[in-house]
């Protein structure tokens, strides 16, 4: 009887830990994102080769991880990646210059804007850029942007007879411009102006493409974590104390010296 009676105790406590949302993990926020996209998430090696996740998106995140009381916990991956892996619940929130659009909003919800960037820009052979003027200037060239971003549909949507080149790492686009490989490459404003900045044979086409970008923190759909008032909070917060200016100054910096 006694041996029935603890395995029955086992079997609850089993179910308390495998069965509540909450048990496991409770004192962390798991961010996903794509570290491959300074200024914004970015990773750098201390001196004795250990890796950090740096960049706006990330102090953004520590801070709202800071006011709800937890650690946060980033997973990396391909950026495609990041809305089905919100979905599964192996993340609890997503932050990666992501941008709210009706596809994503059909499997995502999102917060208020945290950041406004330039219009997605163009990115060039310094040498080639003055024969860049228009859009249609990249028929039969060949153009990379990242899978799963709004870029790649500005490159299939807006560049008619553009052959895309679509690849999951920013910085291997950016290595196929440097080295030849494609023509052009499309990325959000603030990278491509880091890029730029960052390689004297890189520039940015005078082509301009749209307007300003918000950037927003991604959760579940339906917020079934009840994350989005929290992340709303901090949200409003930095962006009253300029925070968020301090993040990116401070990102800039880090990311100059990543990418020499």
């Amino acid at each position: 009887m006694k041996k029935g009676i603890a395995m029955l105790c086992a079997l609850m406590m089993i179910c308390m830990f495998a069965c509540s949302g909450s048990a496991v993990g409770a004192d962390k926020l798991t961010m996903g994102t794509s570290a491959d996209y300074p200024p914004f998430e970015f990773i750098v090696l201390d001196a004795s080769n250990s890796q950090s996740y740096v960049g706006i998106d990330i102090s953004v995140a520590e801070a709202i991880a800071a006011d709800m009381d937890k650690e946060l916990s980033v997973m990396n991956m391909d950026f495609d990646s990041l809305i089905a892996s919100l979905q599964k619940g192996d993340v609890d929130v997503v932050l990666a210059a992501m941008e709210e659009t009706e596809e994503r909003l059909a499997a995502a919800d999102f917060s208020d804007p945290y950041y406004t960037d330039y219009p997605a820009m163009i990115l060039v052979k310094a040498d080639q850029a003055e024969n860049y003027t228009s859009l249609d200037s990249f028929a039969n060239k060949s153009v990379g942007a990242q899978t799963g971003t709004t870029k790649a549909d500005i490159v299939t949507g807006q560049m008619p007879g553009a052959t895309f080149v679509g690849l999951t790492s920013v910085n291997e686009l950016v290595n196929q411009l440097v080295y030849d490989k494609v023509d052009a490459i499309v990325l959000d404003g603030a990278v491509a102006l880091q890029y730029a900045q960052s390689n004297d044979s890189l520039a940015i086409s005078s082509v301009e493409l749209g307007e300003a970008l918000l950037y927003r923190v991604a959760v579940q759909k339906g917020d079934p974590k009840g994350l989005l008032p929290a992340i709303n909070a901090t949200i409003q917060k930095l962006l009253e104390a300029g925070s968020i200016d301090t993040f990116a100054e401070t990102a800039d910096t880090l990311a100059d010296q990543a990418i020499e």
